[in-house]
């Protein structure tokens, strides 16, 4: 059966969607009936193949942006062409970060403009980019943060430190875009393990420290943005935590 003529669900842009947990984040959102704007920096044949996955499913629902983030026109540029593509953009999911150690001794401004530029630049000026469309659309914005953010991450300061200005971007941009745009952060811990090499030893004290002494899965993440997308109507300005109780602190 071919879609009804009338057809135009939500449309949401999902930055750094190629991979883990943005990809499920993607799919969670289009299961649930939404049209999904992957955004990739370097892994397009990534983001293609998710797309078509998804098209396979339900024809006329996603597709792949590429797009530096540090850059001001690319930025400008995806967000012009995310709203094209359906002529609409109800939701941006802020997902894209870059994260690696930076030690005081050693890290550098580059480090710095990265870390920042990712995790903290790059959401301000695409909710700028987006504002007016979300506005139109009494849209949401959910920012992914990280229990870092409070909890500062040894050997990770600027990370920490960009994590930390991205729950306060979040508490802004409330209320700035009240009462038209709802802008909500998940803050996730030990869901994937880092890409880099992670002993076992680290791994098992980390999970210790859990209280519910497991490791989260990426589809708890991508439900939490689910519900502050679709359902959370009466919140902004939130921080939902989905750390199975790590930040608790025993």
């Amino acid at each position: 059966m071919g879609e009804r003529e009338d057809y135009n669900p939500p449309v949401v842009l999902i930055t750094g969607a190629a991979h883990r947990v943005g990809a499920v984040i993607a799919r969670e959102l289009h299961h649930h009936g939404m049209r999904v704007v992957v955004h990739y920096r370097r892994s397009r044949g990534a983001a293609e193949r998710l797309c078509a996955e998804l098209e396979a499913v339900r024809p006329d629902s996603a597709c792949a942006l590429g797009a530096d983030l540090l850059s001001a026109e690319a930025r400008q540029a995806l967000v012009t062409a995310a709203v094209k593509r359906w002529g609409r953009l109800d939701a941006l999911v802020n997902n894209a970060s870059s994260f690696y150690p930076t030690p005081l001794a050693e890290a550098d401004e580059s480090q710095w403009e990265d870390l920042l530029g990712s995790n903290l630049k790059a959401p301000f000026f695409l909710v700028q980019a987006a504002a007016n469309e979300l506005a139109r659309r009494g849209g949401a914005v959910v920012n992914i943060v990280d229990i870092h953010a409070e909890r500062p991450l040894k050997g990770h300061p600027i990370y920490s430190i960009a994590k930390a200005g991205l729950v306060m971007l979040t508490k802004s941009l409330a209320r700035e875009l009240a009462p038209r745009v709802r802008v909500n952060a998940v803050a996730p811990g030990a869901i994937l393990w880092p890409e880099r090499p992670l002993a076992e030893a680290a791994r098992r004290q980390i999970l210790d420290r859990i209280a519910l002494k497991r490791q989260g899965r990426p589809e708890d993440v991508a439900r939490a943005v689910r519900y502050l997308i679709e359902e959370a109507d009466y919140t902004t300005g939130h921080v939902l935590t989905v750390d199975g109780g790590r930040s608790l602190g025993q």
